[in-house]
C-alpha cells in the first residue's frame, strides 16, 4: 500500500528511512516537536503529529495555493480515495463504508440527526458520555420525539455489572411503554480513561434490534479494531487526530452498507445531498461515498494525512500492534510507579479490563470530609471546596510546570488522568508524581485559598 501511493505531483508523499526509531525521549527528540520545557502528558485530548506528517500538510496546503480549482476540484479527490482505502482495513472495513468528517462530535450528530424518531422512541446511553454527545441527545428531545435514557455509572466497576445495567435498562423502558432506538457508548471512556465493554453491547444490541452507535473517539490507533466490522456495530466514529496522529480536524465515520441508506444528509447539508426521488438512480453505497466527498469548503488537508501518518506509524514505529503494545504497557508501568510514590492506587477492576488502554488514572493523596471541624483537624479537604481544588491543581501544573494534568475530583476521591504515548518514558511520570505530591502538599498546607 505505501510503495503505491502518490502525492498530489506523482511523488512519494514524503521518504522515511525505513529504520525503527526507539520510543520514548529519542522518538521524542527525531520526531516531535514539542517545546524543550513542555511536557505532554494529556495526549488524548488534541493528540500530537510527527514532523513528516506536518511537512506534508504543509506541502498540500501549498500545493492548493498554488493551483486552488486544480488541487480541490481534480486532485484532492483521488487522495482522499487513497486515504479511506488506507484507513479501511484498521476498522476491518470496505473502503466505501468509511468517510472522513472534521471531528467525532460532527459524526455522531451525522448519525443522530439523520434517524427519525417517533412518540416512545429513546436513545440509551451511560452517564460517562462525553459531555457534547449528552447535549446532543438533550437538543434532540427539544426537536424530535426522542426521549434520552441514562444508566449511571460509578467506577471502578466490573464490565458484567456494566452489561447487567444495560440489559435492565432496556427492560425497564420496555415496561415503561418506550423502546430503544439506538444505545451510545464508547471504546475508551474520556473520564475516567478506562477501557469499555463495547463487543458485548453490540451484542446486547443485536440482541433486542437496537441500533448501536459507537463513540470510538479513543479508538483508532488507541486499541486494535481490525474486528470491528465482524462485531458489527450499526455506526462507528473515531477521532483520526489524537491517536493516529493525524493534524486535527479529522475523523472517521464508519457505516457499513446494510445502514448507509439512513444517512440522507451530511451536516451541514452539502451539495452532494440528492432528494430522495433522485438518489434512488445511485446505489447506495455511491450516494454515501459522495455526499461526504465535499462539504463545505474547509481545509481538508487533514484527511489526507492519515496515508503518511500512517507511513511514519508502520516504516518509523515499526507498525500498529507495536505502538500499541508500548503505550498500554507504558500506561501500565508508569501508572503503577506513580501510585507507589504517592502511596496511592491505579483506577482498575477485578479483571483488569480498565486498563486495558494507554490512559492511567491515579488517585492523589488527598481526602476530603465532609464535616468542618474533621477538616480543621485532620487536614482534610471541606468536600464543598474539591471541585475548586482539582482545578486549581490543573491550572498550576500549566502555569508552574508546563504541562497539563487533567484532574478532577470524582466518586469521593481525586484522580488525575495521564495518557501514554510513543514520546514518553518511566522517567516521564516520575516527574508527574513528584509534581502532583509538590501540589498536594501544598493543598494540605492550606497554600491553596478557594474562593
Amino acid at each position: 500500500m505505501a510503495a503505491t501511493m502518490r502525492g498530489a505531483r506523482g511523488e512519494p508523499p514524503s521518504i522515511l528511512t525505513p529504520a525503527i526509531t526507539p520510543f520514548g525521549r529519542e522518538m521524542r527528540q527525531a520526531h516531535f516537536n514539542f517545546a524543550p520545557s513542555y511536557t505532554p502528558l494529556n495526549h488524548g485530548s488534541f493528540g500530537a503529529f510527527p514532523s513528516c506528517v506536518r511537512d506534508y500538510q504543509r506541502k498540500l496546503q501549498r500545493e492548493t495555493e498554488a493551483k486552488p480549482d486544480t488541487f480541490i476540484r481534480f486532485t484532492y479527490p483521488r487522495l482522499l480515495l487513497e486515504a479511506r482505502e488506507a484507513v479501511a482495513p484498521l476498522l476491518g472495513a470496505d473502503t466505501d463504508e468509511v468517510v472522513f468528517v472534521p471531528n467525532a462530535l460532527t459524526a455522531v450528530n451525522t448519525v443522530l440527526r439523520n434517524l427519525t424518531y417517533r412518540d416512545g422512541d429513546v436513545i440509551l446511553y451511560f452517564s460517562t458520555i462525553y459531555d457534547a454527545c449528552r447535549k446532543t441527545i438533550e437538543s434532540l428531545e427539544e426537536t424530535t420525539r426522542v426521549c434520552g435514557y441514562c444508566i449511571d455509572l460509578v467506577y471502578p466497576i466490573e464490565d458484567d455489572e456494566i452489561l447487567e445495567k444495560f440489559r435492565g435498562a432496556i427492560l425497564e423502558i420496555q415496561r415503561q411503554g418506550g423502546l430503544v432506538k439506538l444505545a451510545m457508548f464508547d471504546t475508551i471512556l474520556t473520564f475516567p480513561g478506562v477501557g469499555f465493554p463495547w463487543e458485548p453491547l453490540v451484542s446486547v444490541c443485536k440482541e433486542y434490534g437496537i441500533y448501536s452507535c459507537i463513540d470510538g473517539a479513543h479508538g483508532i490507533g488507541h486499541i486494535d479494531l481490525h474486528h470491528l466490522a465482524q462485531v458489527g456495530p450499526d455506526f462507528f466514529i473515531s477521532n483520526c487526530y489524537k491517536w493516529l496522529m493525524v493534524p486535527r480536524g479529522c475523523a472517521v465515520l464508519y457505516v457499513p452498507y446494510r445502514n448507509q441508506a439512513l444517512i440522507r444528509t451530511t451536516y451541514p447539508t452539502a451539495e452532494g445531498y440528492l432528494p430522495s426521488t433522485q438518489r434512488e438512480a445511485l446505489s447506495q453505497r455511491t450516494y454515501f461515498v459522495n455526499l461526504f466527498e465535499k462539504v463545505s469548503t474547509i481545509d481538508t488537508t487533514p484527511y489526507v494525512c492519515v496515508i503518511e501518518a500512517l507511513r511514519f506509524r508502520n516504516h518509523v514505529c515499526g507498525g500498529e500492534e507495536r505502538v500499541r503494545d508500548y503505550c498500554q504497557n507504558m500506561a501500565g508501568e508508569g501508572g503503577d510507579l506513580m501510585a507507589a510514590m504517592m502511596g496511592t492506587e491505579v483506577l482498575g477492576n477485578r479483571k483488569g479490563t480498565l486498563r486495558k488502554c494507554a490512559f492511567i488514572n491515579v488517585r492523589l493523596p488527598l481526602q476530603v470530609t465532609e464535616k468542618h471541624d474533621e477538616e480543621k483537624q485532620l487536614g482534610k479537604i471541606p468536600a464543598k471546596e474539591a471541585k475548586a481544588v482539582a482545578d486549581w491543581i490543573t491550572i498550576t501544573t500549566v502555569e508552574e510546570f508546563d504541562t497539563f494534568l487533567a484532574t478532577r475530583y470524582y466518586a469521593g476521591a481525586f484522580w488525575v488522568r495521564l495518557s501514554c504515548q510513543i514520546y514518553l518514558e518511566r522517567a516521564d511520570f516520575e516527574w508527574a508524581a513528584n509534581v502532583l505530591l509538590d501540589l498536594c502538599s501544598r493543598v494540605k498546607q492550606g497554600m491553596l485559598r478557594t474562593k
